[in-house]
């Protein structure tokens, strides 16, 4: 594995460096442009835009800020990045192929484009996932599972199905889990009995759910670990985590996958249940 700075480690790491100095608009793009690394090269400016929710002019402004002509100048460093990971020489010819192509060409349409583009851009997601989550987080959150007496998971909306699974999952390996889905409106009290020795897993993406933020909050005041999947190194989530986990999902044109959360949550219930058989 090349441990090298590239080009775009070193684009990220200047934009994370002068974050706090950035503008309210340019820190909005700031932050879409580190959480969505693996889309920025296949998405339009326009949709660009409208998913960091600032106009297409506040991309340029950014751009310039950072050394660059215009805003397709820097989204050249994230398709270069792309296709130097892409290790497959015909997988590379079709990446670039896609990626050369102007703004103003359409986006793919028929089903077998869109599995291409979806799948290479999963593909991208998955290996950035394996390269940036801290093993030692890991063995952290499985040994906070492996002790806790309840653990409560939390997802609502986008975040729903992969707390879901996650619940389904920790039931399966005879673990104290609950879902929170707040039926009836009773967020608060399907929490209202955790404790010190209790875990809460919370994942959410942004925007962030008013009501998962809220929860993590009471949890955090009565003294039960947290464990956030998020998407954000600033996440509201982040501050009240014991482990803190960062997942970038692939996206296209707004569409987000959760491919990554899955493969995730997957991997610390299959730990889990290595560590029960192991104790």
């Amino acid at each position: 594995m090349n441990n090298n700075p590239t080009q775009l480690s070193l684009l990220q790491d200047d934009i994370r460096r002068r974050y706090d100095t950035l503008s309210k608009r340019l820190k909005q793009v700031a932050r879409y442009i580190l959480d969505n690394s693996n889309s920025i090269a296949f998405d339009t400016v326009a949709s660009i835009a409208q998913q960091a929710d600032v106009p297409p002019s506040t991309l340029i402004r950014f751009s310039n800020a950072f050394g660059f002509s215009g805003f397709n100048e820097m989204k050249q460093v994230f398709r270069q990045h792309l296709m130097e990971e892409t290790v497959n020489y015909t997988e590379r010819a079709r990446l670039f192929r896609q990626t050369a192509t102007d703004e103003s060409a359409a986006a793919p349409e028929n089903p077998a484009e869109i599995l291409n583009v979806f799948t290479m851009v999963n593909s991208q997601a998955l290996q950035q996932l394996a390269m940036q989550t801290n093993p030692e987080q890991l063995e952290k959150a499985v040994e906070m599972l492996s002790k806790a007496e309840n653990i409560y998971v939390i997802g609502l909306r986008r975040s729903f199905s992969v707390a879901s699974y996650l619940t389904y999952a920790l039931r399966h390996l005879e673990r104290r889990a609950f879902l929170i889905d707040g039926l009836g409106g009773m967020f608060t009290e399907q929490l209202s009995m955790v404790s010190p020795k209790d875990v809460v897993i919370a994942i959410s993406y942004s925007p962030y759910a008013r009501e998962a933020v809220e929860l993590v909050e009471l949890g955090a005041k009565r003294g039960a670990h947290l464990i956030a999947i998020t998407d954000s190194q600033v996440s509201p989530l982040a501050a009240f985590s014991d482990v803190c986990f960062v997942v970038r999902e692939a996206q296209v044109d707004g569409f987000r996958s959760q491919v990554a959360s899955l493969c995730l949550a997957q991997t610390l219930a299959v730990s889990l249940a290595l560590n029960n058989a192991n104790a």
